[in-house]
């Protein structure tokens, strides 16, 4: 061997190794670029020579080691996202509730209690509460990871479509999921409540005939999947993207999932955010994320409003509807497999690490405040299970 190539071999930069194929140039440059920046303490970047060793004061020569640098950052990063989780849990459960409280107190039709999530009242009272409450636990999050990570726009919401057929076999995924569980709701719990109360109210008339009901449909589908995507799928995705998009999959599932509080919905949003994830990078884009989650929720409420029907014809009903998504499902992932999965085309960015996965994530999930936050989630989680 030359002594040039040994020499290639003993040198580590943790930002060339990155597998940069699966993105367009515009997106490597930038996030390059972006890793590259010293000042930022949330880029993971590492150059050193094996056969060299750095000169430390009170310590005298040691090696530089990857593996250290990697946990520190991840370190602060974990304790960044944490914060963020935490942000929602307080909009969601104390600012909330504190703010119906006092509209309340000042006449205001509405009212809930600290131990339940429902909100009663007035149909319009209770349609602006949660379109207020859902946006500031979802805004404020990412508004403090954006600020937080200074990540460039093109890095922090993947914008290219690089291919069209990983867009409809992340959709196709998404319905084989919601089929095979069929949640009431992909990432809220309040559909069912609101559909419940506007089907009570309006005894003479149809749902969609109620203005309120219409608006908050169309948030929660739309509005809402596009705020949720660009939290989990936007900075979080972006910032983890540095350790390989196993680990960044992984761990923004987890989170989505944990923040429900809701043992039901905890496994099927886990489940729909992999596929979320997958489809946005095995595309180039965040809208296929945003497809995904959007044909979740409308797959779902349509489950619920065939299930409101009264008649016999229900069941027969549920189940056509169940096998005609199912189908187009697995013909949808059929056609992705057959043109991208089997030519190697799937987008998944690899990094190898001299830090194994299970210690990464452990490391990772024990930091504080994630750690704190995740226990309060699945504290929640457990007394509503028991409730």
């Amino acid at each position: 061997m030359s002594a040039d190539k040994a020499n290639d071999l003993s040198i580590i930069n943790v930002i060339d190794q990155f597998n940069y194929s699966t993105q367009n140039d515009a997106y490597n440059e930038k996030f390059k670029k972006w890793r590259r920046n010293k000042d930022n303490p949330y880029t993971f970047s590492f150059e050193a020579n094996k056969n060299e060793k750095v000169f430390v004061d009170t310590k005298g020569f040691v090696d530089s080691s990857a593996k250290d640098v990697e946990k520190d950052v991840l370190s602060r990063i974990f304790s960044a996202i944490g914060t963020a989780a935490l942000l929602w849990m307080i909009a969601e459960n104390i600012i909330g509730r504190i703010g119906i409280y006092v509209c309340n107190l000042f006449g205001i039709d509405i009212h809930n209690n600290f131990f339940s999530s429902a909100i009663y009242g007035g149909s319009k009272e209770i349609v602006i509460a949660l379109i207020v409450i859902t946006s500031i636990k979802i805004i404020i999050p990412g508004l403090y990871l954006h600020f937080v990570f200074k990540l460039p726009g093109r890095v922090e919401f993947m914008s290219r479509l690089n291919n069209s057929t990983a867009l409809l076999g992340a959709i196709a995924m998404a319905l084989i999921v919601c089929t095979a569980t069929s949640l009431p709701s992909a990432y809220s719990n309040e559909s069912k409540e609101i559909y419940d109360y506007f089907s009570s109210t309006g005894t003479d008339v149809s749902v969609w005939d109620q203005w309120e009901f219409l608006v908050y449909t169309i948030f929660d589908i739309v509005i809402v999947s596009i705020l949720t995507e660009m939290l989990f799928r936007g900075a979080m995705f972006a910032v983890l993207r540095q350790f390989g998009d196993p680990f960044a999959i992984i761990v923004t599932s987890f989170t989505a999932g944990l923040l429900t509080m809701d043992p039901q919905e905890m496994p099927v949003v886990i489940l729909i955010s992999i596929v979320a994830s997958y489809g946005m990078i095995s595309s180039g884009t965040i809208l296929t994320p945003v497809a995904v989650s959007i044909v979740c929720k409308m797959y779902n409420l349509t489950i619920l409003m065939i299930e409101t029907d009264p008649t016999d014809r229900m069941p027969l009903t549920r189940n056509i509807f169940m096998i005609i998504s199912l189908s187009a499902g697995i013909i949808g992932f059929a056609f992705y497999w057959i043109r991208c999965v089997r030519k190697k085309r799937n987008g998944i960015a690899s990094y190898s690490s001299e830090l194994p996965t299970t210690a990464r994530i452990f490391h990772s999930v024990k930091t504080f405040p994630y750690s704190a936050t995740a226990l309060i989630c699945i504290a929640i989680a457990a007394v509503r299970a028991a409730l």
